[in-house]
């Protein structure tokens, strides 16, 4: 990305007491996203008695675009302060803080959409444009779910990391919901339990990654303002020339009376065919332990890169979704990014 400007800033100065000067640089990146989308999973869902000639799946054109602002600087004992604020579509993502205290460590804080803990290894494989599982939902209204079995750390909360030459390790704290509190509120009730995760990955030789992470999430429910769900997941990636592979198992223990449990596998398989265009092919599957039926999702993705612009495409089909016998989607989409 380019940069838009850069200037020398020292607002951030009488906030950080552990300086007593402080100088930084602000920058603006961004980008345009053009697609073209079709889902199936709307389409059957809008369309009452089967008739696919009514023409209510919608418009399939669309756009987005995010302005990323950053600023950082040094304190003066080597360590560095950075916040960041994501406009998407005129609305406010992506909002944190990190302090990077070099030999020990990164602390980060996000307000909104930053992966937390185990979070941070939930989707390993390798892929050129997205995962399988990107835009299968079953009746297109969000509400018909999409692939099972996903481990979270949450968004927002504390999250602290830590490599080494080999091995990076990650902790993740997501405090408790708030009762009546706003967004960006300082105090409030609580309510519902924290979430709190950790993993680590350990790269023992070249091309050669392997990672396993743990975690409770905090789980909503009625009658219970303190449930939690059981987080794990392993993952193992290996790149060999133009060839990267990838094998990932995760498992939610969700504590209810019935104890369902998720067990999600997933493989995946990239090939770079130069520096600019890649092509990979995923699977998904997960079983529940509650149900006989499992779900599954297939998708392949490319993307092809020439100076700031990405033209990319990539199509996904699930079955029995949420684990439900005829619960089908397809989602395809094709689309061009630019950066600057």
């Amino acid at each position: 990305m380019k940069t838009w400007k850069k200037a020398g800033i020292t607002a951030l100065a009488g906030s950080l007491v552990a300086t007593s000067a402080f100088a930084g640089a602000v920058t603006v990146s961004g980008n345009a996203n053009l697609t073209y989308t079709g889902n199936t999973g709307a389409e059957d869902s809008l369309i009452a008695g089967g008739n696919k000639d009514a023409g209510l799946d919608g418009n399939r054109w669309g756009l987005n675009k995010s302005l990323t602002f950053s600023g950082s600087g040094e304190m003066d004992n080597g360590w560095t302060v950075s916040v960041s604020n994501t406009l998407i579509n005129g609305g406010t993502s992506g909002l944190g803080m990190t302090l990077d205290m070099g030999d020990a460590g990164t602390l980060n804080y996000e307000a909104s959409t930053g992966a937390r803990g185990i979070g941070k290894i939930k989707d390993m494989m390798p892929t050129a444009d997205e995962d399988a599982a990107n835009g299968l939902d079953a009746n297109g209204a969000s509400t018909g779910g999409g692939v099972s079995g996903t481990v979270s750390g949450g968004t927002t909360g504390f999250h602290y990391s830590k490599s080494t030459d080999m091995v990076t390790f990650g902790v993740g704290y997501g405090p408790k919901g708030q009762a009546g509190g706003s967004s960006g509120g300082v105090s409030g009730a609580g309510a519902g339990a924290s979430s709190t995760s950790a993993y680590i990955s350990i790269a023992p030789m070249d091309g050669l990654d392997v990672g396993f992470g743990v975690g409770e999430m905090a789980a909503a429910r009625a009658g219970s303002n303190d449930s939690t769900d059981d987080y794990t997941t392993a993952y193992v990636t290996y790149v060999y020339g133009p060839v990267t592979v990838g094998y990932q198992s995760s498992e939610v223990d969700t504590l209810t009376s019935t104890q369902s449990d998720d067990e999600q596998t997933k493989w995946g398989v990239l090939y770079a065919v130069n520096d600019e265009m890649s092509i990979s092919y995923q699977s998904i599957e997960n079983d529940d332990s509650t149900v006989t039926i499992d779900e599954e999702a297939t998708g392949w993705s490319a993307s092809y890169t020439v100076g700031s612009m990405t033209f990319k495409a990539h199509q996904n089909k699930g079955t029995n979704l949420g684990n439900a016998a005829n619960m089908e989607s397809e989602h395809t989409e094709i689309g061009v990014t630019f950066a600057f």
